[in-house]
């Protein structure tokens, strides 16, 4: 907590109320993905920490609406959370203390502003998500929601012109990163009825939908893991174009991220068929090795 509240002071957040605020978005980040959010923690200037917290906790609560419940709670959700966070890129005011802190974070980097809009105008791509067709439509998901979505905390720790070369490596990495978060996550997205592998890839594989489902580890489903599994590591591969694009004091963090990504897709491929039964996880002593490890080459300023 010492180093949290260090953050708060460095980034010039002293109001007590506030503070409280963006203590909460650190609880509900921290419980997400413990390992993002250790590196964050670990690797980012400390007035920025907060920020990129902000930033992802509105990611995370954006996710939440569009994917939980029947689809028309989520439209009617989803349609009163962006007309509160339009009203807050309009006043800079609200009651809640998510919006808060966006409206602060706003404040602190105004270009975010541009890009929570884009965010709101494409965000119902999730919404309508019911599976893919074909590769064509995958990408054009993560063009509509997994890039955008992601920009939320690209933006911050970007660079303040970009001539689109930056946003390019992103999309690369979302790419390649969403990709490994469909196949790893298959289990629970068969239990919520759309998958996010398309259904001309399963049908190269001779996979079919009900036997997943089931749990059936049917002849296909090993290799049709390892061909998703290959495609997101070489995409993520390729983005490790990206941390060079970024801000030198961004640069650690990005590569690191890209790193345990790559550590994931080890522990996807090795799991196999058993994806069927829950997803994979790194191991913890080699993504503490990849935090470290960058930890120590930002001190040294590489």
């Amino acid at each position: 907590m010492n180093a949290w509240n260090e953050s708060l002071d460095a980034a010039g957040i002293r109001e007590p109320a506030l503070r409280r605020d963006y203590d909460a978005q650190r609880r509900l980040v921290s419980r997400f993905r413990r390992t993002s959010y250790l590196a964050v923690q670990l690797l980012l200037p400390r007035p920025m920490l907060p920020h990129v917290v902000a930033a992802t906790a509105v990611m995370h609560h954006g996710d939440n609406l569009l994917d939980t419940g029947t689809k028309t709670q989520r439209a009617a959700r989803w349609a009163s959370w962006e007309q509160q966070v339009r009203q807050v890129l309009d006043t800079g005011v609200s009651g809640d203390p998510l919006l808060r802190t966006l409206a602060h974070t706003i404040a602190a980097h105004p270009r975010l502003r541009r890009t929570v809009e884009e965010y709101l105008s494409t965000a119902t791509a999730e919404l309508e998500f019911a599976g893919f067709h074909d590769e064509a439509d995958y990408q054009a998901y993560v063009d509509a929601y997994s890039l955008p979505a992601f920009m939320l905390v690209g933006a911050l720790v970007g660079p303040e012109k970009d001539d689109g070369s930056y946003r390019a490596a992103c999309r690369t990495f979302m790419d390649g990163s969403q990709r490994l978060d469909f196949v790893n996550d298959i289990a629970e997205d068969l239990r919520e009825g759309r998958l996010g592998i398309p259904a001309k890839t399963l049908e190269l594989f001779s996979v079919k939908l009900e036997d997943m489902a089931a749990g059936r580890e049917a002849p296909g489903v090993r290799e049709l893991v390892a061909h998703e599994v290959g495609q997101a590591r070489t995409t993520l591969q390729a983005a490790r174009e990206l941390p060079a694009l970024a801000p030198a004091p961004y640069r650690p963090l990005m590569g690191a991220l890209i790193e345990v990504e790559l550590l994931t897709a080890d522990a996807a491929l090795a799991r196999g068929a058993e994806l069927l039964r829950g997803s994979a996880r790194p191991s913890p002593v080699p993504a503490l090795r990849v935090l470290l490890g960058a930890r120590r080459r930002a001190r040294k300023g590489g």
